[in-house]
């Protein structure tokens, strides 16, 4: 893998702050209990929002116990995406987000990031179009919503089979362009 999009919230730096929250103990034997914890590294899967320093918040976050289902459903498509090689390797930059933090970075009323999804590195363009047709041809039995945003990041959900972008319109999609 290249060079990690998120520097300051690397391993490292997660290391220490779950030395702090004993509730990631837990998180990470529910993962692998449901057979996903290979999917991502902890540190990137419970990297809160890009813009946690300006809006107060801690740089990694838990999603609570009841949405640990909505977690494992999304890592399952994160795995597929891997095996048929759609996603072979991805950095995710940013995950669940309490609302708190979801108003204050900017995210939708109704961001599934409040549930749970996930925003990966901007990939390059072949896995791009690669993630666009796995989602144009099997999206809609894995509920998959996706959407590159003008950064170049991608978001990954299963809140509902959808697609849109920077006008955060279907009409902007890049998976429809």
């Amino acid at each position: 893998m290249q060079t990690l999009a998120d520097p300051e919230r690397d391993a490292v730096v997660f290391t220490h702050w779950r030395a702090s929250h004993p509730e990631v103990e837990a998180f990470e034997e529910y993962l692998v209990r449901e057979q996903v914890a290979q999917v991502a590294p902890a540190y990137q899967l419970l990297r809160s929002a890009s813009m946690w320093k300006e809006c107060k918040s801690q740089p990694f976050q838990v999603p609570p116990p009841e949405l640990w289902p909505r977690v494992r459903d999304v890592m399952v498509l994160l795995r597929e995406l891997q095996a048929r090689q759609v996603l072979p390797d991805f950095e995710i930059v940013s995950a669940y987000r309490d609302p708190r933090l979801n108003r204050c970075a900017g995210g939708a009323p109704g961001s599934s990031h409040q549930v749970f999804a996930v925003d990966i590195a901007p990939l390059p363009q072949e896995e791009a179009d690669q993630l666009c047709r796995f989602w144009r041809e099997q999206g809609k039995p894995w509920n998959m919503g996706v959407s590159r945003y003008p950064s170049g990041r991608i978001h990954i959900d299963r809140a509902g089979w959808r697609t849109w972008g920077a006008s955060h319109t279907r009409a902007s999609s890049y998976c429809l362009g």
